[in-house]
């Protein structure tokens, strides 16, 4: 059985593609996490009615993050896709935060990309075209999502595609 956190991530860094596997769907008020011991995506939590993920979220194989997880990306997508969905992304960019729980501070960043072969957003190549409303709704789904566990979350700066790339390279696990 593939491990599917130990794919490589393919990051392409002149064209700020890479690989991302989508755990939660958009839509979905279910969120799910990859559990390498079965192979499996298992149910991690329901959020409540009214509250659904505003993008096919997901992470980067290949990577690990400051929080222990692998790096973290949201995707916009022309269909949902579904729960275990391998899928090229091109980044457009990176939210970049802080998560906080029971006193203990660490930075839990959510890339954003789309799919690769996107019709709908094929002329979409960075966050700025989507407007600041765009990534001020992410950070209040994230705040209130974060809340809803007793935890804190917090932004610190938003960057671009290159930025967001950089932060696969920093996580990168060792061969």
């Amino acid at each position: 059985m593939t491990n599917l956190l130990l794919l490589p991530h393919r990051l392409s860094k002149e064209n700020l593609t890479c690989r991302a596997i989508i755990e939660t769907p958009r839509g979905f008020r279910s969120k799910f996490d990859y559990d390498a011991e079965t192979g499996l995506f298992e149910l991690a939590g329901v959020l409540p009615a009214g509250m659904a993920f505003p993008l096919s979220f997901g992470f980067i194989p290949g990577t690990k993050a400051e929080d222990g997880d692998p790096v973290d990306i949201l995707v916009l997508s022309d269909e949902d896709l579904p729960v275990g969905t391998l899928v090229k992304v091109q980044l457009l960019g990176v939210i970049e935060a802080e998560q906080t729980e029971s006193g203990k501070t660490c930075r839990n960043d959510r890339l954003i990309g789309k799919v690769a072969q996107s019709h709908t957003y094929r002329d979409i190549t960075s966050l700025e075209p989507l407007g600041e409303a765009f990534t001020d709704d992410l950070e209040t789904f994230f705040r209130t999502y974060n809340e809803l566990r007793d935890r804190g979350f917090k932004v610190i700066t938003t960057g671009d595609a290159a930025r967001a790339a950089s932060l696969i390279v920093e996580a990168e696990l060792a061969e």
